[in-house]
């Protein structure tokens, strides 16, 4: 039987996209695998290798979910390190809490039953980059990276993506678009 690496996530717009892939340019020559301006997007649930079987339950029930809430914005605040100062891995552009995010993963995850819900607020953020471990630990200092943006997000629906390579790239495919209840 098939199997996918499957998430659920919010595809962001094309301006957004462009917006992020300019600002992170100044620091395009640090030792990090920078994510594609076409992938760029927050996940709200990251499910794995799920079988093609499942594949109709899960969007089912994301379409069910998302139904239920009103689209809304999102803003991204910030560009920084990730998942937080003492944890660098990742290079991320970080929103604020938002409540109705929230409620709509926790609903997501609710409805999938496949989920233990994190400790830890979920915070949007969208990975630009993943750093290169041993490279970056051979930099003479660690870069700072820490500036304020001010992008808002419009969330109209929820996607269903599939993770391929192709060609050695990392490309996300659309498997369905469940809009958000108007």
């Amino acid at each position: 039987m098939k199997q996918r690496r499957v998430f659920i996530g919010i595809n962001l717009p094309n301006q957004v996209k462009k917006r992020l892939a300019q600002k992170i340019e100044k620091w395009r020559d640090l030792p990090v695998r920078w994510t594609l301006e076409e992938n760029l997007h927050i996940t709200l649930a990251f499910l794995g290798y799920i079988e093609d079987s499942v594949l109709p339950d899960v969007c089912s029930a994301v379409r069910e979910a998302s139904c239920q809430f009103h689209g809304f914005d999102l803003e991204l605040s910030k560009i920084t390190f990730g998942p937080n100062v003492n944890q660098i891995r990742m290079v991320w552009a970080v929103g604020e809490p938002n409540e109705e995010l929230k409620l709509i993963q926790e609903e997501i995850e609710k409805r999938l039953k496949i989920f233990e819900r994190e400790k830890r607020e979920f915070r949007p953020h969208v990975t630009l980059g993943r750093i290169r471990k041993e490279k970056w630990a051979r930099l003479p200092e660690t870069p700072a990276i820490d500036e304020k943006i001010n992008l808002l997000v419009p969330v109209e629906s929820i996607e269903i993506l599939e993770s391929v390579m192709e060609e050695g790239k990392r490309k996300y495919l659309l498997l369905e678009s469940c809009p958000l209840g108007r």
